[in-house]
């Protein structure tokens, strides 16, 4: 049986699903309007961001644990776009970079908080 979660993890929650959904809007409107490479048919590598959102919305410790994979996808490709490119999608890559990061620390605090609360419980 679950508990309410503490406030370290509504914190860590609020910070990845604040960021997954930040990050999904900065490469729809990168890819769309800002600084867009072709006709923008790259605004299709939001879609898999929009995914996690319910799971974690609802606490889903699975959610949490492959959100934290996906993610380094979005760091490579805002380290490669930052450093190459110029401009504003040079500081479009380096945001990308940033959230991603984020969204990723704040799955793996959550998913150390939970386990070592249900450790705690198991004792």
């Amino acid at each position: 049986m679950r508990t309410a979660p503490s406030s370290a993890e509504r914190l860590t929650r609020n910070i990845a699903l604040g960021g997954t959904l930040a990050l999904a809007l900065l490469c729809l409107g990168w890819e769309l309007w800002w600084a867009p490479i072709g006709r923008g048919t790259l605004a299709i590598k939001a879609l898999p961001l929009f995914v996690p959102l319910l799971g974690l919305w609802r606490y889903r410790l699975y959610t949490f644990r492959w959100l934290s994979l996906l993610v380094w996808v979005y760091v490579a490709e805002g380290a490669v776009r930052g450093s190459s490119d110029s401009g504003l999608s040079a500081w479009l890559g380096w945001a990308e970079l940033l959230l991603a990061v984020a969204i990723f620390a704040a799955c793996a605090a959550h998913v150390r908080q939970r386990l070592a609360a249900a450790r705690k419980a198991a004792l």
